[in-house]
């Protein structure tokens, strides 16, 4: 009786407590001012830098470890390859100092000298070479670590600017933006990319003279590269020297046509409208 009763208290208390629940109002939210994804991706990019760190540490323990044997054994080897052989010669030169001293040639010291400086010949003839041969195995094994270690270092390097280009991808700031141009050349001072986007927010903070000199280092270090005369031409165009300007348009299309579609929308370019070089160039079918 006394559990029917508890029960029955027991299901009045949840209804009621449902009742209540399915009053109040859920809140929405009304507005989100940043979003809500960048904490994550920038916990994933640091989860991946610790994992390649370890990966990195493992690696390292491994080769040591593999250098380490590989010594020993090279050694183990020639001890006993060594000592095989000495023994081989002692048996030898005993036989044929006994068939010696039988017959009659020489006397037991001479050959006890002949013997003693044979085998020390030989002996200093196996060492030599197996030392040669140990100094080779390790040589290579060095080098080998190096090319291991070096590649490991790029492959870091690598994935640290990649995740500075994601960052730059993501941030508003302009000066922020700068901040992480200027870690990515830290580590590769000669990225043109870097140098170039560089440039073109130093445009839009109005360091125009600056964007130039850094575009003209990105020319210098890949002359090939089309955004480099774009975005001086940019500079450029804003500081006045309108045939330097259409000269470099002129090249950057010409290494990347797609560029030709983007004259007309690009701000740097208005003080060209008037220029009759400029304006053949906007009109022009082909280049």
């Amino acid at each position: 009786m006394i559990k029917h009763s508890l029960l029955a208290t027991l299901t009045l208390i949840l209804i009621t407590l449902s009742n209540v629940q399915a009053q109040e109002p859920i809140p929405v939210a009304e507005s989100i001012d940043e979003p809500l994804y960048k904490p994550f991706i920038e916990r994933y990019i640091l989860d991946e830098l610790k994992l390649l760190r370890q990966q990195l540490q493992a690696m390292r323990a491994e080769m040591a470890e593999k250098v380490a044997e590989a010594r020993l054994d090279a050694s183990d080897r020639a001890m006993r390859y060594t000592t095989d052989t000495t023994n081989n010669i002692f048996f030898i030169i005993t036989g044929a100092a006994s068939i010696l001293v039988l017959l009659g040639w020489r006397s037991l010291r001479e050959v006890q000298e002949n013997v003693e400086a044979t085998v020390e010949r030989k002996v200093s003839k196996l060492t030599g070479e197996y030392e040669q041969r140990l100094y080779d195995v390790e040589r290579k094994l060095k080098v080998r670590s190096e090319q291991i270690l070096a590649a490991q270092e790029k492959i870091s390097e690598t994935n640290q600017i990649h995740s500075l280009w994601m960052r730059a991808g993501l941030e508003s700031s302009l000066h922020e933006q700068i901040n992480i141009y200027d870690q990515i050349l830290e580590i590769n001072p000669e990225d043109v990319e870097a140098l170039t986007y560089k440039a073109d927010v130093l445009m839009d903070l109005g360091e125009t003279r600056w964007a130039l000199s850094l575009s003209n280092q990105a020319i210098e270090h890949d002359a090939d590269y089309p955004l480099a005369y774009w975005q001086r031409a940019c500079a450029e165009a804003e500081l006045g020297q309108q045939e330097a300007a259409v000269r470099d348009i002129t090249l950057a299309i010409e290494k990347s046509p797609a560029l030709k579609d983007e004259l007309d929308n690009e701000n740097a370019f208005r003080n060209l409208r008037d220029f009759p070089s400029f304006l053949a160039l906007l009109n022009a079918d082909t280049v």
